[in-house]
């Protein structure tokens, strides 16, 4: 047996439940003796050995030493032998069964990622077994804007409106899903047949937007277009651009439009962001990488390598990692994290990579993505070293409540797959015409 793994499970025998179901605690709960990466300050890992984390009513009420304060009452949980990290945070996923635009447009700013994904699919608790807790639910590529994304929270809810993220103002938090290269080009009226086709139409969409948000100060505008509406958000910084791109040329001229039009924008993908590094570094737009072992599947991703993230790493890009799921499945960010690191990048920049960046990208760094007091209780519990592949998650709490537990057989069918383990709910017709809609491959 691993040794790591056995510590943990002789550490498992002397807790209360470390590894059964627990509802969020009316008590604080206070998990000793672990080694803890916070992901906390601006870079680095922020580890702890031998660290407490003292979580309380869905928050974090203190992480540090063995010195650290406890609150009378608290449940203690020995995590000795264990390491404890903030959630995953993913930056680009496709779980929930979500759809966006159809085949009507190449431009649908009007579509919400959000009013098709189904809470219920198992794709949710699958990815919570490899220790996702947000993701940013997107739409397709298939399309030049195929709509509004969601910053989803994995928590165990109703309905779409308790899974979210929301902003001060208490409105639902997303982004806009843009692509451009091969994905949006088909022969399809309305959609454009080349690379500079498909640049000329986003830029006469973004004119249009700015004469639209320019007609009435005071936010009366008539008549009334719920796209361009959500256009203004995007001109006005309120809505980050997720920006399917692979090839060095399709990144720049994301970064053109981007120049021209002022919008924040966030690299998705980027196969060949290696070698624009340098521009992207000077652009200051951040990338969400995503790293193949067994590339295929289209030409402009032929040039997908290991070394991406590392390069980005040292040109000082701001890095994230993503899923793409189910490119890479969300139950293997660890490895993919491993992979990054095997490709040059350093071991603390992939864990952050795989955590705070990724909420600071979102503009969820306020609440998620690090072990910080006040923020979410949003954590997981592994039985060893986060890049060895004989680690597992064993426990993923969102909100202070364990939602994923290695020793339940509902859950672990999650986390390794097997008969059941699917959605019935699935609809196959749907999930068929997406792909051939062009649905992200990549």
């Amino acid at each position: 047996m691993h040794m790591m793994k056995a510590a943990a499970l002789g550490a498992s025998a002397l807790c209360t439940a470390i590894g059964g179901q627990a509802a969020a605690q009316d008590a604080p709960v206070a998990f000793i003796g672990a080694t803890i990466h916070t992901m906390g300050g601006t870079s680095g890992t922020g580890t702890i050995e031998g660290g407490t984390l003292v979580v309380h009513q869905g928050r974090i009420v203190a992480v540090g030493g063995a010195e650290t304060a406890i609150p009378d009452g608290a449940e203690m949980r020995d995590a000795t032998g264990l390491v404890i990290m903030p959630g995953i945070v993913d930056t680009h996923s496709h779980i929930g069964q979500v759809s966006g635009a159809d085949s009507s447009a190449a431009i649908q700013p009007d579509v919400r990622a959000l009013d098709s994904i189904n809470v219920r699919d198992s794709s949710i608790a699958r990815a919570r077994s490899g220790g996702v807790t947000t993701a940013n639910i997107m739409p397709g590529s298939g399309w030049l804007m195929s709509g509004q994304t969601f910053y989803m929270h994995l928590t165990d809810g109703n309905s779409i409106e308790a899974m979210a993220h929301l902003s001060d103002d208490g409105s639902i938090m997303g982004g806009m899903k843009m692509a451009n290269g091969t994905n949006p080009i088909r022969e399809t009226p309305g959609f454009p047949g080349t690379r500079a086709r498909s640049a000329a139409m986003v830029r006469s969409h973004f004119i249009a937007a700015q004469e639209y948000c320019a007609e009435d100060e005071e936010g009366e505008r008539s008549p009334r277009d719920i796209g361009m509406d959500a256009m203004c958000e995007v001109l006005d910084g309120e809505r980050l651009v997720h920006f399917h791109t692979h090839r060095s040329d399709d990144i720049m001229t994301a970064l053109r439009l981007r120049e021209e039009f002022d919008f924040d924008m966030l690299i998705q993908h980027g196969m060949e962001s290696g070698r624009v590094a340098s521009e992207i570094a000077a652009a200051g737009v951040p990338v969400s990488a995503i790293l193949i072992d067994s590339p295929g599947g289209k030409l402009e991703a032929m040039e997908a390598n290991l070394e991406t993230a590392a390069t980005l790493e040292q040109a000082g890009v701001f890095v994230s990692l993503h899923s793409d799921d189910n490119i890479i499945d969300s139950r293997l960010m660890f490895r993919h994290a491993g992979m990054a690191v095997r490709g040059g990048m350093s071991r603390d920049g992939a864990l952050r990579a795989l955590t705070i960046n990724g909420a600071v990208q979102l503009g969820l760094e306020d609440r998620v993505g690090s072990l910080e007091p006040g923020k979410f209780a949003d954590f997981l519990i592994l039985d060893g070293d986060p890049l060895s592949v004989y680690t597992d998650v064993e426990e993923t709490w969102v909100l202070g409540e364990q939602l994923f537990g290695r020793d339940n057989p509902e859950d672990l069918l999650q986390a390794t797959g097997g008969a059941g383990a699917g959605n019935p709910q699935t609809n196959t017709h749907v999930l068929e015409r997406e792909a051939h809609m062009l649905e992200d491959t990549q």
